[in-house]
């Protein structure tokens, strides 16, 4: 047997138990891997069917441009179909986005505008209302509006909803969600609450979001909305998509626990997944007392770990933002382990020849170079040396006309690894601002020095 194009191959995906991660969790954890779809995600469903449907209301015509919004998944999805159909993309997205995901949309073939997170729906840099100004300005466009396009929804009313039903034999008592849209929650606990009313639907959302407090008050509050890291879940408006009636309660997930949790899923169960369902597992957890032993849990992983590897599974990315506290040596442990010493620097208009006596004197090979008090440059004998063979008379000269790019600095998470990486032939050590503000060096043999002590 064989399929007649890539599409025919969406949907269907496995559902399979976890057991290590979710070990402490009354019940039978099963995850509904939807990185098996062909665009590796659960979006591939919903876009097929937004474009089918524009297809039959005459919406989206032969040889059409379609143009989205989209955080990457939805936008693989729309292009994929749109290369089996004939049609072309562009797509907005936020700086926010992984540089995976935005990679990934240009190789099959789309045009990516990058746009600011940071700014209000109604911006006109938004990502939303740069795709809605495209629409108009390119002729025979279509935008497919994941957020408002209810065909989202009925897509895994349709599909994702009866597969799940099917896989546990009814027996699903909760179905887990990170909710962006809304369209996998809505439409898959609407299907699910049909068949039995008693299926709890439970949505994840991250703090910065607004569902949370909107379903608990009916009040859409503007201070709840600040940016967040946490991928593919959380919304400051509310899309059409999210139907508060099917989804009984919504639990928040910080950008921590998301991402770590993410990387454990990858490393405890095998499955190589995203951040929104690495938000849907730290949710259920934070749930877990409401559960029973003999309940059935459904939770969504709703796309793959391959898009976030400049993310979540970069150990550098998450020190810089205080995720990781690891046993790995970073510079402050380095520095800990150093002994307190001055940084010895020289002003830039300072002469070659008194760079050569410091160097002489202190027993160095290079020497940072300051300018009103700040690092810009670096000078080493073996510049030194260059230049006074080119042209002896330089000795008198200002360092500033021989000096080279200063030592790169580092943050005090940074790990061992990122500084073994930095120290090379042109740079034999780092730098690095302390606790204090005290600018501290890291050299070769400090490093050495901390792996052996």
């Amino acid at each position: 047997m064989w399929y007649n194009n890539i599409l025919e191959t969406i949907g269907n995906t496995p559902l399979v138990k976890l057991n290590t991660i979710t070990k402490h969790v009354p019940g039978t954890i099963l995850a509904k891997i939807e990185t098996t779809n062909p665009g590796n995600s659960i979006k591939d469903r919903m876009a097929v069917k937004m474009i089918e449907e524009a297809e039959k209301s005459g919406k989206l015509k032969p040889g059409g441009t379609i143009i989205e919004g989209t955080s990457g998944n939805t936008g693989m999805g729309l292009a994929m179909a749109a290369i089996i159909k004939g049609y072309k993309c562009i797509f907005t997205t936020t700086d926010k986005q992984s540089k995976e995901k935005v990679d990934a949309l240009r190789a099959f073939g789309a045009d990516v505008i990058v746009c600011p997170t940071n700014v209000e729906p109604e911006d006109p840099r938004s990502y939303y209302s740069v795709s809605s100004r495209l629409e108009r300005e390119v002729p025979n466009s279509w935008k497919p509006n994941q957020y408002d396009n209810l065909a989202n929804s009925q897509a895994h009313y349709e599909q994702t909803g009866p597969e799940i039903w099917e896989q546990t034999e009814g027996k699903i008592t909760h179905l887990v969600v990170g909710v962006g849209t809304g369209g996998t929650i809505s439409g898959t606990g609407k299907y699910l609450k049909e068949k039995n009313p008693d299926i709890q639907v439970w949505g994840i959302d991250t703090y910065g979001s607004v569902f949370k407090k909107y379903k608990e008050t009916g009040i859409f509050d503007k201070d709840e909305i600040y940016p967040y890291i946490t991928e593919g879940i959380g919304e400051d408006f509310l899309p059409a998509n999210v139907n508060f009636d099917v989804i009984d309660l919504f639990e928040k997930v910080t950008d921590k626990d998301a991402a770590l949790m993410t990387r454990d899923i990858a490393r405890k169960e095998g499955i190589f997944v995203g951040n929104s369902a690495g938000a849907a597992i730290g949710g259920l957890i934070q749930l877990k007392d409401k559960l029973k032993p003999e309940d059935v849990v459904v939770v969504i992983f709703h796309d793959h770990g391959s898009r976030y590897m400049g993310k979540m599974y970069n150990e550098d990315w998450l020190r810089e933002r205080g995720f990781l506290q690891d046993e790995k040596l970073t510079a402050k442990s380095i520095l800990a382990k150093k002994e307190s010493t001055e940084i010895v620097t020289l002003d830039a208009q300072k002469s070659v020849l008194e760079a050569i006596n410091t160097i002489k004197s202190m027993n160095i090979s290079q020497i940072p170079v300051t300018q009103q008090g700040m690092i810009v440059g670096k000078i080493a004998e073996s510049d030194i040396l260059s230049a006074l063979l080119e042209n002896p008379g330089l000795k008198s000269a200002p360092i500033s006309e021989i000096m080279t790019a200063t030592f790169p600095f580092v943050d005090l998470n940074t790990s061992i690894d990122k500084i073994s990486s930095l120290i090379n032939k042109e740079n034999s050590a780092v730098l690095v601002e302390d606790e204090t503000g005290k600018i501290e060096i890291i050299t070769q043999y400090d490093i050495i020095n901390a792996i052996s002590g």
